[in-house]
């Protein structure tokens, strides 16, 4: 039996923090090592518990959840950071996905949801919705989008024929699983393609890559990331 998730939650409202650590500590595949009341706390705590994952609040004092994931995801064997959002600060939402968020979770999600998004992304998935990040995108993209473009598309030349067609059905929300079978290849070529691809462009996972290919211009403009 494979360990259980090392999770970590930080949310400047107490009542939310313990309603997240009652609801999760009952999960066997998760295990709850600490709680965190804001972005400085947050920091701390995954220098000194080492979890898996950390369920991060955006708006906090002291340290917000942006810049906390930032300074998180600088770190050498850093954790996944799944956002905790009411979609009320897209800007700030955004910032953290590119930033290096693995994706992002309604505060009001179903508590299944959250423990199933939490060992998704432990397992190197990302947790969003493709229709709704794609929204998200087109709702603050307009600023700089000529710019961003010429960037992205710049990057991913870097890239062969074949991460490029990864990188698309990425970009589009398919699970490795998915893409393998849509491109008739096995599981572990995908994941290859990822590894080359996020190495060359200096990202560090699958929700940046989307982010990438949306700047290029390069998704499907009906619904995909």
């Amino acid at each position: 039996m494979s360990e259980p998730v090392r999770l970590l939650v930080v949310d400047d409202d107490p009542l939310v923090r313990a309603g997240l650590s009652s609801m999760l500590s009952g999960a066997p595949e998760l295990e709850l090592v600490g709680v965190a009341a804001d972005g400085q706390e947050a920091v701390d705590a995954v220098r000194d518990l080492r979890p898996d994952v950390v369920l991060m609040d955006i708006g906090m004092p002291v340290l917000d959840g942006v810049a906390a994931t930032e300074a998180i995801r600088r770190r050498t064997a850093a954790p996944d950071v799944v956002m905790l959002t009411t979609f009320g600060s897209d800007e700030d939402l955004l910032r953290a996905l590119r930033a290096g968020a693995s994706g992002y979770l309604l505060k009001d999600a179903a508590p299944a949801e959250i423990v199933a998004a939490v060992l998704k992304v432990a397992a190197g998935e990302s947790v969003l919705s493709p229709q709704a990040t794609r929204q998200l995108m087109d709702h603050v993209g307009a600023v700089d989008q000529d710019s961003r473009r010429t960037t992205a598309c710049a990057a991913l030349a870097q890239l062969t024929e074949r991460e490029r067609d990864v990188m698309l059905a990425v970009a589009e929300g398919m699970s490795n699983a998915e893409v393998a079978t849509a491109l008739d290849v096995g599981i572990a070529t995908v994941k290859t393609h990822l590894t080359n691809s996020l190495a060359k462009l200096q990202l560090t996972n699958r929700v940046q890559l989307a982010l990438l290919a949306h700047d290029a211009g390069l998704t499907n403009q009906s619904g995909g990331v």
